[in-house]
């Protein structure tokens, strides 16, 4: 049963975006199908609010996972808005060289929060909360943006089978030392098309690939299953399928956010993103 639907109005005026929930199901949900149009909204609003846990304090504390082909830097224009809001934020830097390295990486930030921490992953950083935040107690909910929400035993490769090649795909090749590199040439159109350009040539300059192998690692826990969660979907998205992004949010019972942006929101959409991080804290934070 869905839970009574609460509507808060953003402080920020900030582009549309839509927002709607995520129905539980008894049973694996039905492979995507093309989405159907979103109603806009004037204002980032948050609707309905998953079952928290018990809480020992307000949300205060952002820990950001980043994908595969950035590092931590792709946060910034996140963490300045969260800071403005007076957030604890940290940006793990993942070495991307496999799920278990980049988990430990995430846990090792994990361990120098204190109080309730909101997880939040990006891409690639989406199968990475789920596995490192389900035995983290101070983990109390978590935010998938454009990321990929494996459940126990799946990998990222075994998601991605669930939704169509997309253009990207052709833009990535492997080294001599089996590491993933984004062909420059492509990074603006396939992953950053509403980033200037300008700025996807930075990004691509600065490209961390990541070690193939790591997108056929299972995840052997699912924070989902335990912990409340948020979903943004890139409904622009050239690299994972929106449709794909929706049917894993279905799956993972997650409240939904719909925002007309590439792959990179986390850079094209900081405040917006920043928006939904701060939205689920304060529901959180909830009685």
């Amino acid at each position: 049963m869905l839970p009574k639907r609460l509507l808060y109005a953003a402080a920020l005026c900030v582009p549309l975006i839509a927002v709607h929930a995520g129905a539980q199901t008894a049973s694996e949900p039905a492979a995507p199908t093309a989405a159907s149009n979103e109603s806009l909204v004037p204002a980032v609003v948050a609707a309905l609010t998953p079952g928290a846990g018990a809480m020992s304090g307000p949300v205060r504390n952002i820990v950001l996972v980043h994908g595969a082909f950035v590092d931590g830097s792709s946060w910034n224009g996140v963490i300045a808005e969260l800071q403005k809001k007076g957030y604890n934020v940290s940006a793990v830097q993942n070495p991307l060289t496999s799920l278990a390295d980049d988990a430990d990486a995430v846990r090792q930030v994990l361990a120098r929060q204190t109080g309730p921490t909101l997880l939040v992953g990006h891409s690639w950083g989406g199968t990475v909360i789920t596995e490192a935040g389900a035995d983290a107690p101070n983990v109390v909910g978590l935010v998938y943006i454009a990321a990929i929400a494996p459940d126990v035993g799946e990998s990222t490769s075994d998601v991605l089978k669930h939704g169509p090649t997309m253009p990207i795909n052709a833009s990535i090749a492997p080294d001599a030392d089996g590491y993933l590199w984004l062909d420059p040439a492509k990074y603006h159109d396939d992953f950053a098309a509403d980033v200037p350009e300008t700025q996807t040539r930075v990004l691509s300059a600065g490209e961390q690939p990541i070690a193939a192998k790591a997108f056929s690692d299972p995840v052997t826990k699912a924070a989902w299953k335990s912990k409340p969660s948020w979903y943004m979907v890139a409904t622009k998205d050239r690299a994972v399928s929106p449709d794909l992004e929706q049917w894993m949010a279905k799956r993972i019972s997650a409240t939904v956010i719909s925002i007309p942006s590439s792959h990179l929101a986390p850079v094209s959409h900081a405040v917006e993103v920043a928006v939904a991080i701060d939205l689920a804290a304060q529901n959180l934070n909830k009685p």
